[in-house]
């Protein structure tokens, strides 16, 4: 995709199902301050996760496309969901660069198994579309994978149920199979699980007996993202603070305050739109 048409302080747009992806705008923002960032969540139709990839595709263009329309220069498809299923429809259909959050979080993986197996916790839809077993084949062929639907987690991250006996014994166990199967690290295969870190980690570390690297997408999302854009001279030429935009397509009472537990920061003004 060429990226010579496209005005360098243009904002970058970035998608999601609901709000998880709000962990990759927080990423984004720490790694790339100066970028203004423009987000759509569809939080009238989430989650994505339990549904058909051909409805996936559906709503994926639906969200991308508000986004061309709003003049981003490049899309991050914050949703593990997506990225899995729709990458290669979106990048045919629009006239934008399309980057996604599997391949980084592989990439960060292989690298922290350091030739070990890699666990990865997501949605169902995430863990049957095998997504992550063959982006991490495309990178190192000897490297097995393992991975465990984790749907609870989704639910305690957005009730911000976050530590405590409930989300350390759901963390044990979707973890524990990944252990038993010799995981060298486990992916954070969903952009709502970095709010769980913490127990992740911890149970994690009690099952093996060590610690192990617990990989966040949405960090090595936005490492690639700042080093798509350095190589192809499109990182803005402002220096202040971006601006954030934050769409979705349903406006829950909720959503003040699970958005900013996923954003780490105080919430501008919210627009919702009919997709």
């Amino acid at each position: 995709m060429t990226t010579s048409h496209l005005d360098p302080d243009a904002p970058l747009g970035v998608f999601d199902s609901g709000l998880g992806g709000l962990t990759v705008v927080r990423a984004l923002r720490a790694r790339c301050p100066a970028e203004d960032i423009v987000y759509l969540g569809d939080t009238a139709r989430v989650p994505y996760g339990t549904r058909s990839a051909e409805t996936v595709v559906r709503y994926a263009l639906g969200c991308a496309r508000v986004l061309v329309n709003r003049g981003v220069k490049a899309i991050v498809v914050a949703c593990n969901t997506v990225s899995a299923v729709a990458l290669d429809m979106l990048r045919v259909e629009l006239d934008r660069p399309v980057l996604g959050v599997i391949v980084p979080g592989a990439r960060a993986a292989v690298a922290a198994a350091e030739g070990g197996a890699v666990g990865v916790l997501g949605t169902t839809g995430t863990i049957t579309s095998g997504a992550y077993p063959r982006a991490v084949a495309s990178l190192s062929t000897r490297t097995e994978v393992f991975g465990q639907p984790a749907p609870l987690l989704v639910s305690l991250a957005e009730e911000g149920w976050l530590e405590g006996e409930v989300p350390r014994l759901v963390s044990q166990r979707y973890l524990e199979p990944l252990v038993r199967a010799g995981a060298r690290c486990v992916v954070l295969g969903c952009t709502h699980f970095p709010l769980l870190q913490q127990v992740i980690e911890a149970e994690a570390a009690l099952l093996a007996g060590k610690p192990i690297p617990i990989v966040d997408s949405a960090s090595a999302t936005a490492d690639d993202v700042s080093a798509f854009l350095a190589e192809r001279g499109q990182h803005t030429s402002r220096t202040s603070r971006g601006k954030l935009e934050l769409f979705v397509t349903d406006l829950p009472k909720s959503f003040s305050t699970v958005a900013e537990r996923f954003l780490g920061e105080p919430l501008g003004d919210v627009h919702q739109i009919d997709l």
